[in-house]
């Protein structure tokens, strides 16, 4: 018998009893609910073999309320970095079989060093949410951890990308640690988040809903907008946050990885020439096919999907290179902004910005949306997000404007004065103050009325006012529009002026921050 073989069996029995998680038996439920534990997830995630775990033999200091004697494996949720796609990440994965993944002062504090690891070596850091909640045998303790997570968080964005992958329940004030990451990715079939559950909303307010209903992916894709990417389950979630990632520096000091250039940069393409059904840009159409078509082929990934889809916003390679699009959607709400659509606009513009990637616009916006609806719901105050979004920003912006720009829209979706470095225009492009009609109606309202047809008046008179102003030739001719180009050289005019602006430099004073309209 070696003289250590007792030390040995001692270290073999504790690192066991880790790695066991929470045992055979809840690792059996889960697997035949076809879920993914903790563990798997991370093996899913990482490149074989690169993941080193950290904080395996941490565990709580609780002693009432029966915690002295009980053990929870890892604390609840495993911590550590490895490689995906080549590219280091740090990662802390929450074990729901380890007391229900609960939440307490050293679940906390392993989240609280992955993330602030993650800062100092410039890596993105990943968090996989499956956790019943706050460990309420620890009060204050508890309480306490959660602040230094959200602090740590803070502190870490903008200088490292934050992503949360929603594969099981997350609620209460553990919600907020997603919600606080760049990008949610959420599970149809397991991710849940909520600020309360259904039971305890119940209680409170008497209202019954179910937790699909509160707490599921729709409620939250589609009417809060909390949630960025939905998968259909754990596979399909990591697959997406492993694509997500690719388009991605480590960190705010970096580029975004270049791509592979299969593409040509030159490429023509013909149908653009028709793309629009109507002239007059009176007849909706569908901005996604006309995305696919310039970008390179492939390679565009929506962001943000389901919610405000008057807005289209994700990321491309243009010649390999990295680039986020912004675009409206003629086909719903005619494309016009309102409240979500401009929150969608500037977090998105906004994280572009932090991580050097450059914007590109495909603009036909009408209008920001009026009424009483949107002037009570603040469209003002969410609207001027977009403004500071762009204004803001360093990294190289190029405007391609398609149809429609007018009024305050055609700043809130980048033109030459809030900041962009190229703006090209299609001929179709109505560029104005307001449209043909508004204005007409303003300019020649005497005359209109004491003309002897004024249906036909007007009608001349508007024909005359777009033939003379709502074209993208005025703008040309100023210099607000650098260039009107046959829609079927876009491709190229985008692919150039990435390629000449991709060392673009700017600076601009010396302050903590805008205090922009939250």
């Amino acid at each position: 018998m070696g003289k250590f073989d007792k030390i040995y069996e001692e270290y073999m029995r504790r690192r066991q009893m880790a790695l066991a998680m929470g045992g055979e038996e809840e690792l059996k439920k889960r697997k035949e609910k076809g879920q993914t534990n903790a563990r798997e997830r991370i093996e899913l995630l990482c490149d074989p073999g690169t993941f080193t775990e950290v904080g395996l033999f941490v565990t709580h200091r609780q002693t009432k309320f029966g915690m002295a004697d009980r053990y929870i494996p890892a604390e609840g949720v495993v911590t550590g970095f490895g490689k995906v796609n080549g590219r280091y990440v740090v990662i802390a994965s929450e074990d729901y079989t380890a007391m229900a993944g609960t939440y307490g002062e050293y679940h906390g504090k392993k989240f609280v060093w992955a993330v602030q690891f993650a800062m100092e070596k410039g890596w993105p850091f990943i968090g996989i949410n499956d956790s019943a909640g706050a460990r309420l045998q620890e009060g204050m303790d508890c309480l306490e951890a959660y602040g230094w997570l959200f602090r740590a968080q803070t502190i870490a964005s903008g200088v490292i990308p934050q992503i949360a992958l929603l594969l099981g329940p997350c609620l209460g004030g553990q919600a907020y640690h997603p919600i606080m990451n760049d990008f949610l990715i959420q599970s149809k079939k397991t991710g849940f988040i909520g600020i309360a559950g259904p039971a305890f909303v119940k209680t409170q307010t008497g209202e019954d809903i179910t937790l699909e209903e509160l707490c599921g992916w729709e409620p939250h894709a589609k009417k809060a907008g909390s949630t960025h990417i939905v998968g259909e389950d754990d596979y399909e979630c990591i697959e997406l946050c492993k694509k997500l990632l690719s388009y991605l520096p480590s960190n705010n000091k970096e580029k975004p990885p270049r791509g592979e250039r299969y593409d040509d940069p030159e490429r023509e393409i013909p149908e653009l020439d028709e793309y629009i059904p109507d002239p007059n840009l009176r007849v909706p159409y569908d901005m996604k096919p006309l995305i696919e078509m310039v970008v390179d082929k492939g390679s565009f990934f929506e962001i943000h999907k389901y919610f405000a889809q008057n807005l289209i916003v994700g990321f491309a390679r243009f010649d390999g290179r990295v680039a986020g699009i912004v675009a409206n959607q003629p086909k719903v709400l005619m494309g016009g902004l309102d409240c979500d659509a401009s929150d969608k606009l500037a977090r998105f513009v906004r994280f572009c910005d932090l991580f050097n990637i450059p914007v590109v616009t495909f603009v036909d916006c009408p209008a920001f949306w009026i009424g009483s609806y949107h002037e009570w719901r603040g469209i003002l105050r969410h609207g001027a997000k977009t403004l500071y979004a762009w204004s803001e920003a360093t990294v190289p912006l190029v405007s391609v404007i398609i149809g429609k720009s007018y009024a305050g829209a055609h700043y809130a979706m980048l033109d030459k004065s809030i900041g962009a470095d190229l703006v090209f225009a299609w001929p179709t492009a109505k560029i104005n103050i307001v449209g043909a009609e508004t204005a007409a109606s303003v300019i020649y309202a005497k005359e209109i009325k004491q003309s002897d047809n004024p249906k036909e008046t007007a009608k001349r008179l508007i024909e005359e006012y777009r033939s003379k102003l709502e074209n993208p030739y005025q703008a040309a001719e100023r210099g607000y529009v650098d260039d009107v180009i046959m829609p079927r050289y876009t491709r190229k005019y985008i692919c150039k002026a990435l390629e000449v602006l991709e060392n673009k430099q700017a600076k601009r004073p010396d302050k903590k921050y805008s205090n922009i309209n939250l």
